[in-house]
């Protein structure tokens, strides 16, 4: 019997739906923010949140169950070790849905879906320069410098350029 089975259906069989749901979990975990329409947003905040309750109780059936669902050694260790442990002392709500605009094609209404408590980048590093622009790290030999002084010229016109001008005579 199907009791309290009713769920979404992404209007596609269960083989692709499943499919479909695991990819964007990977992509959460990898990326802890991502841009999906509403529906999906709403029905993966609840098995985002499944996924870090386990990661914050650390145990081999709960990494089993979190493999799962994301089919990868490698994000269940960073679902484990990097994502779990900074939601430690909360008790909830890890994932939030906010909504974006609509999609320009089908105007299907667009949400980003996020952790909460995201990675902090560092901020505010200042490249250390000398006085000829070069990092005092750099070694000699990674410093790139072109013979002569001159510049390469990027870009297709510069090697149109070249196919036609005109020779100049020497005069020998």
């Amino acid at each position: 019997m199907r009791h309290r089975k009713k769920s979404q259906k992404f209007s596609r069989p269960r083989g692709q739906r499943r499919a479909l749901v695991s990819s964007l979990l990977r992509a959460v975990i990898i990326n802890e923010r991502i841009i999906t329409t509403t529906a999906r947003a709403k029905y993966l905040r609840t098995d985002v949140d499944k996924l870090i309750n386990w990661a914050k109780k650390d145990s081999l059936s709960h990494r089993r169950l979190a493999y799962r669902r994301l089919k990868s050694h490698s994000l269940v260790k960073r679902l484990f070790e990097i994502i779990g442990p900074r939601f430690l002392n909360i008790p909830g709500g890890y994932s939030r849905v906010l909504t974006v605009s609509k999609r320009k094609g089908d105007g299907a209404p667009l949400s980003i879906l996020e952790l909460t408590v995201r990675h902090k980048k560092a901020k505010g590093i200042k490249k250390e320069k000398s006085a000829d622009g070069i990092k005092p790290s750099q070694k000699d030999e990674e410093r790139k410098v072109s013979p002569k002084g001159i510049k390469p010229k990027k870009g297709i016109m510069s090697g149109v350029k070249k196919i036609f001008q005109k020779k100049k005579a020497t005069a020998s």
